[in-house]
């Protein structure tokens, strides 16, 4: 009987050390009133600036401590993501991630200020989006068959905007142009919104933009949509065809997108890495927060930090192929 209540008192104790342990692998800032710091390679008000706030406020309620966004613009996102990676691991100062800066800049950076692999922890995936192709209303093509046939009759007459050398509008366009055959021209800008502003305009003629920043153009009858990147088409733009079904064999299989993911600084504790995966994970089920970004055109996407992980090895390998002899200073 003694046996029996020591055994019971112990395991009790265990099972409190265990709590106290998950308890303590939380963020300080519970207890210190200290806020998460989220940061964001981009300037307010873009797509990647939307979803870390959207984030934020679900993401505040499961930690019951203060998530505040603060935006870091620069050098193709990584000036954010190197003041992460030399933060110290106590989960305050985090990395809200588009994936170009972990899958195209590694690739395209003659100085690249940190190593994704080695001096960031993956902590959770958070988003998968889509580009959408569209085209100046003008433009005698109206879907991406008679885009190509158009531009092989008129080859480097077509021309498209992307945010930037090296981004993943770029990319995709590129990667469109190799598979389809095609001799296009490539204009950079500084942004999705002044290349849309040419698109519009007629100085260029096509671009790719994520899905929930182009939809309001494309409703507004103010560009073509041609094809979405996505495997399947788009809850958001439903009668839009994917670039996979244009009847382009070359273009079979088309699966170009990104996503956004959140990391910390190296050398997290595992404990403190899965309670801030399991909050992101619950935030992202939240029912207000899942409705908006179905309704911005995004997918949500959750699961372990190795995914995340994972899936930037395997996508920073394919965009090697695809962006060699482009260099960005």
């Amino acid at each position: 009987m003694h046996t029996f209540h020591r055994r019971t008192a112990l395991g009790a104790i265990a099972s409190a050390a265990i709590l106290t342990t998950s308890l303590a692998a939380l963020p300080a800032m519970a207890q210190d009133n200290q806020p998460i710091r989220l940061l964001v390679g981009y300037s307010a008000g873009g797509p990647v600036d939307q979803g870390a706030r959207l984030l934020s406020v679900a993401l505040t309620k499961e930690l019951g401590a203060t998530v505040v966004v603060e935006n870091k613009p620069g050098a193709n996102a990584t000036m954010a993501a190197s003041e992460v990676s030399r933060a110290k691991p106590d989960g305050l100062t985090l990395w809200f991630a588009a994936s170009p800066t972990v899958t195209i800049s590694p690739n395209v950076m003659s100085k690249m200020p940190f190593d994704p692999q080695k001096d960031l922890t993956a902590i959770a995936p958070v988003l998968s989006y889509y580009n959408v192709l569209v085209a100046n209303n003008d433009q005698p093509f109206k879907n991406a068959k008679e885009l190509v046939e158009y531009a092989k009759t008129h080859p480097k007459q077509l021309s498209y905007g992307s945010a930037g050398v090296g981004g993943s509008n770029h990319l995709g366009m590129l990667l469109f142009a190799r598979k389809s055959g095609v001799d296009l021209n490539h204009i950079p800008y500084k942004g999705n919104a002044p290349a849309m502003t040419d698109v519009i305009g007629g100085q260029i003629s096509m671009m790719m933009d994520i899905i929930s920043t182009a939809s309001g153009y494309i409703h507004g009858k103010k560009v073509r949509a041609i094809g979405v990147t996505s495997p399947q088409r788009n809850a958001m733009l439903p009668d839009v065809p994917t670039l996979a079904e244009s009847g382009i064999d070359s273009l079979k299989g088309f699966d170009v997108g990104g996503w956004y993911g959140v990391y910390g600084p190296k050398g997290m504790a595992p404990e403190l890495t899965t309670k801030l995966n399991q909050a992101i994970t619950a935030a992202l089920k939240q029912p207000e927060l899942s409705k908006r970004l179905k309704e911005l055109g995004y997918d949500e996407w959750t699961g372990a930090p190795q995914l995340l992980f994972e899936r930037a090895a395997k996508e920073r390998a394919m965009w090697a192929t695809v962006t060699q002899g482009i260099v960005v200073d």
